[in-house]
C-alpha cells in the first residue's frame, strides 16, 4: 500500500523527534511491505523566517493533498524569541489555529497511557497506579464556549461579560460517530462527558450521543456528569475507554489525565476531520532549551505515527507493532532524560529511536 504523508517537522525539538518517527514508518512499511511518500513543509516560526508568516496556503494545499500529516512542535521561548514580536496573527501559533480551520479538524484525540515501567512517575497512589490504564480522551475542537458569540460591556453601570456555549445537532453527531468508530478499534466502550443536570447544551449532547449510539451495539455506552468525571480520574482512571466531550470540558479533562501518566513527553494525539485524514502531533511543546542537542523524548511523535497507521490507513497490525516496540524498549530498561530512574540507561533521541525500530 501506498500512502502520501505530509511531514511537518516544525521549530525547536521537533526536528528531531519528527526524524525519529520517519525512521520508525520506515521500519514499519519496510517489514509489512508499505511505501510512503513524504512532503517536507514548514510551518510556524521556521515558516516565518522563510515566508514571513506561520502557514502559507502552499502548505495547506500540500496538506490536502497527502493522506496524512505528521507534524513536530511549533513555537520558540516568548521571551527571547522575534516571532513573539510580531503580531498575534503572524505568531506561530496561528498556524496551529488557522491549519485546524483549513483541513476541517473537529476532533483531537489524545491517548493517555500508564506504561507499567514508568508508574513510579505517575503522582497519583500506588495501588491505582499500579492497575495501570490505558484511556483516548476525544475532544471536540471546533464548537462550543471558544467559539460562540461573546462581548464585554457596561450594563447598568456594571462592566458585565458574556460568553456564549452553542452546539448543534450536527456538531455533536459527527464527534460522536468519531468516538464510537475509535472505540470499535479498542475497548468497546465510550464515556460521554456532560453537564446535563444544568445545561441545555448537554442535554442535547446526551441525547444526540445517545442516538449515535445505536448504530453501534457492539459499543457500551454511559453517561457521566464532567464534575463525576474530574473525580473518577483520579480515583480510578483504568475505568475509561474512550471518553468524548465537548470542547472546554475536553481542555480541561486532558490536561488532567496528561498529569497523572507522569510525563507529557510520552503523549501522542491526532486532530481529524470527518474522513480518516488526521495531523498526528506530540501533546509537548518546542522546548527550545533543548533543540538540537538530541535529548529530547521522541516517543510522543513515534506513538502520534502509530495513531496515523490505525486510525488514517487503518493499518492495525502495524501499528500494534510500534506500540509493541516502545513497550519492549521501555521494559529493557532504555530511558531518554525526562523518564530516567534508576537502573535505567540513558539514551539520546536518536538512540531511542534505532532502539524502537530494532523491535518492530
Amino acid at each position: 500500500m501506498n500512502k502520501k504523508i505530509a511531514v511537518i517537522k516544525g521549530d525547536g525539538i521537533g526536528p528531531e523527534i519528527v526524524s525519529e518517527a520517519v525512521k520508525v514508518l520506515d521500519k514499519a512499511a519496510e517489514k509489512y511491505a508499505h511505501t510512503f511518500e513524504y512532503t517536507q513543509l514548514l510551518m510556524g516560526g521556521c515558516s516565518i523566517d522563510v515566508n514571513g508568516v506561520p502557514l502559507t496556503d502552499e502548505t495547506i494545499a500540500a496538506c490536502k493533498a497527502s493522506d496524512a500529516v505528521l507534524m513536530g512542535s511549533i513555537g520558540g521561548d516568548t521571551t527571547t524569541s522575534p516571532w513573539y514580536k510580531l503580531p498575534a496573527n503572524l505568531r506561530p501559533e496561528a498556524g496551529l489555529l488557522k491549519i485546524r480551520k483549513e483541513l476541517g479538524l473537529f476532533a483531537n484525540l489524545r491517548p493517555c497511557l500508564l506504561y507499567p515501567q514508568l508508574s513510579g512517575a505517575c503522582p497519583l497512589k500506588e495501588e491505582i497506579s499500579s492497575n495501570g490504564f490505558d484511556m483516548l480522551i476525544m475532544r471536540e475542537l471546533t464548537g462550543g464556549l471558544y467559539f460562540g458569540e461573546r462581548r464585554t460591556e457596561e450594563v447598568d453601570g456594571v462592566m458585565t461579560a458574556v460568553d456564549t456555549l452553542s452546539y448543534n445537532e450536527n456538531e455533536i453527531r459527527r464527534i460522536a460517530i468519531k468516538a464510537f468508530e475509535v472505540a470499535m478499534k479498542r475497548s468497546k466502550k465510550v464515556t460521554s462527558v456532560d453537564k446535563a443536570n444544568v445545561l441545555d447544551s448537554s442535554r442535547l449532547w446526551r441525547k444526540v450521543v445517545t442516538e449515535v449510539a445505536a448504530d453501534y451495539p457492539e459499543v457500551t455506552l454511559e453517561h457521566m456528569l464532567v464534575d463525576n468525571t474530574a473525580m473518577q480520574l483520579v480515583k480510578n482512571p483504568a475505568q475509561f475507554d474512550v471518553m468524548v466531550t465537548e470542547n472546554m470540558f475536553g481542555d480541561i479533562l486532558s490536561d488532567e489525565a496528561s498529569m497523572i501518566t507522569g510525563s507529557i513527553g510520552m503523549l501522542p494525539s491526532a486532530s481529524m476531520n470527518e474522513t480518516k485524514f488526521g495531523l498526528y502531533e506530540p501533546s509537548g511543546g518546542s522546548a527550545p532549551d533543548i533543540a538540537g542537542q538530541n535529548k529530547a523524548n521522541p516517543i510522543a511523535t513515534i506513538l502520534s505515527a502509530a495513531m496515523m497507521l490505525r486510525y488514517s490507513f487503518d493499518m492495525t497490525d502495524e501499528a500494534d507493532a510500534v506500540d509493541a516496540a516502545v513497550k519492549q524498549t521501555l521494559n529493557d530498561g532504555f530511558r531518554t532524560g525526562d523518564i530516567m530512574s534508576d537502573g535505567c540507561k540513558m539514551v539520546s533521541c536518536s538512540e531511542m529511536g534505532d532502539l524502537i525500530c530494532e523491535r518492530i
